[in-house]
């Protein structure tokens, strides 16, 4: 099974008949080099503090970004180690390179702790002890998640959830930048929203089977993951346009609308990801924002409005 905020379904082609994969491009594979776009969240924080323009923010937030791309490899590793006999029953997790029979457990888990000691020392140099218990908290989740956490109902979405959130912690954090309530409020929800779409779509791709795969989605309903999602994007919503009209009324007069404007792409991009997930889409959401051009304007104008509000005052 997955862990929190990495476990849609791979992307790798199965190997061919008779052929395995070399023990480094499984390695490569298991890292999951491709859900490192969840990274950029660390970025967040301190653009949205406007600071990225300064060069030591902008070190930090770098470092910030590649030290969480090797914690969550680790994670990685350590989940499919212990999830491969789940795995093996999903129609596409089961050509990830554990679960294939192309890389041990041992040599899986062996390289996902060494990960994560990597991790947490490198953020301890970074930027203090504040980002290595950022960093440490993310890996004690995602672990108990694996061992335990994802076969309870609502809390596993919350660990799911948590995965994002900590990113945009980790990056005001390693950045010096304080996190305003608003901004918690609406990356907590945002995740959450996205974290129910997984779950439909799970509950769609794998039918009757699903409670094998995934304990919970025998539990959860498809209209319990509606009422999740109506709630948690309303929720990030308002908070968004909550935070959108202080952040307008504390900036210069001239670039103030930049801010009341960035709700509409804003709002686009919720409505999209809803419809996305209504026709059973969402169970990889970094595929879907690589794949959704609308989706990918939508986001690019928010940053082009948000950028004119925090850099333009």
């Amino acid at each position: 099974m997955a862990i929190p905020e990495s476990d849609p379904p791979s992307t790798d082609e199965p190997p061919t008949a008779g052929s395995r994969r070399s023990v480094v491009v499984a390695l490569a594979l298991a890292a999951r080099p491709r859900q490192w776009v969840k990274n950029v969240l660390v970025f967040a924080a301190p653009g949205a503090a406007g600071v990225l323009s300064h060069h030591h923010p902008l070190e930090l937030s770098l470092g910030a970004f590649a030290i969480f791309c090797v914690t969550a490899s680790g994670v990685y590793l350590i989940n499919d180690s212990i999830d491969a006999e789940a795995d093996r029953l999903h129609p596409q997790k089961r050509h990830r390179p554990v679960a294939a029979g192309d890389l041990s457990p041992t040599l899986a888990t062996t390289i996902g702790l060494g990960a994560l000691a990597v991790g947490l020392a490198a953020s301890a140099v970074l930027s203090g002890w504040q980002l290595a218990l950022t960093i440490g908290v993310y890996a004690v989740i995602n672990i108990a998640y694996c061992l335990g956490l994802k076969n309870e109902p609502v809390v596993d979405l919350a660990a799911v959830a948590s995965g994002f959130v900590l990113r945009t912690i980790a990056g005001g954090v390693a950045a010096h930048v304080p996190l305003s309530d608003w901004f918690l409020i609406v990356t907590s929800f945002g995740s959450l929203f996205i974290v129910a779409g997984k779950r439909h779509a799970e509950h769609l791709d794998l039918g009757d089977d699903r409670g094998d795969h995934r304990a919970t989605l025998s539990v959860y309903s498809l209209a319990y993951l509606r009422y999740v999602r109506a709630v948690a994007s309303g929720i990030a919503l308002t908070a968004y346009c909550l935070w959108a009209f202080e952040k307008a009324a504390h900036a210069a007069s001239d670039v103030s609308i930049s801010f009341r404007l960035s709700i509409v792409p804003v709002t686009l991009a919720i409505l999209r990801y809803a419809f996305l997930l209504d026709r059973g889409e969402g169970g990889a959401p970094e595929e879907v924002f690589l794949s959704d051009r609308r989706l990918q304007v939508a986001g690019a104008v928010w940053v082009i409005l948000f950028a004119i509000g925090v850099y333009g005052s």
